[in-house]
């Protein structure tokens, strides 16, 4: 079901704020209760849980034409963290009108309801790159699910620049920096990438998607997705 003109117009007429937030900024909090779902804009945001010893387990990567975290729509506290990871600009909506419109323009509920099974998705398949592939293929990985999911922010001839570090990598996939450090290595040994500081280019995408495991279907990317039109 795709957004139609009226829904659009839905969208625009819906009452927003834009907020800026520098890097390493909480948006969300673990136990707090969200009053906004904020959409962001430009820059990058992490997805994030802590053990009791502060031990970090980043669950996903936010990007510019996403929600923050739109799972909070119904659920009255968050179970846990999202921090800028780099500067970021979001378009916040108070969690009543966006239910309100979720619930009034059904292409609208369905493409936000797309979005949320998406991202569990993609945790999916996190814990499958984490719990059953080894330390290089985690990397791989998650280098081809930016490729995938970066064209409108970056990409340019197979190659992107990282906007984490790679302790943030290694956060993501269950591995030391320093591992990650020994795995871009490996990978650009191989021929499958090349590297300047934090650009990376794909030089072999056949091989580096085989190297990875990478199948694209679990990002979706058929399905109708949310158009913030502010």
């Amino acid at each position: 079901m795709a957004l139609d003109d009226t829904d659009r117009a839905a969208i625009r007429a819906m009452p927003f704020r834009l907020r800026h937030y520098d890097a390493r900024t909480y948006l969300l909090r673990q136990g707090g209760r969200p009053e906004h779902c904020a959409f962001i804009l430009s820059g990058f945001a992490v997805r994030q849980k802590l053990t009791f010893m502060g031990a970090r387990q980043i669950l996903g990567f936010l990007l510019p034409g996403e929600f923050s975290d739109l799972q909070q729509l119904f659920l009255s506290r968050s179970d846990h963290n999202v921090q800028a990871l780099t500067s970021l600009e979001v378009a916040e909506c108070a969690i009543p009108d966006l239910q309100h419109l979720a619930m009034s323009r059904p292409a609208v509920g369905q493409a936000l309801w797309i979005s949320t099974l998406v991202e569990a998705s993609m945790v999916r398949e996190n814990m499958l790159n984490i719990g059953r592939r080894d330390g290089l293929t985690r990397v791989a990985h998650l280098l081809c699910e930016f490729e995938s999911r970066l064209p409108e922010a970056g990409l340019e001839d197979h190659g992107y620049d990282l906007p984490m570090t790679q302790e943030e990598i290694g956060d993501a996939v269950g591995l030391t920096a320093v591992h990650v450090n020994r795995t871009l290595k490996q990978l650009e040994a191989e021929g499958l990438i090349a590297r300047t500081r934090r650009f990376v280019r794909v030089v072999d995408r056949k091989r580096l998607l085989a190297r990875a495991d990478f199948d694209p279907d679990y990002l979706h990317r058929d399905q109708p997705v949310f158009e913030f039109a502010g």
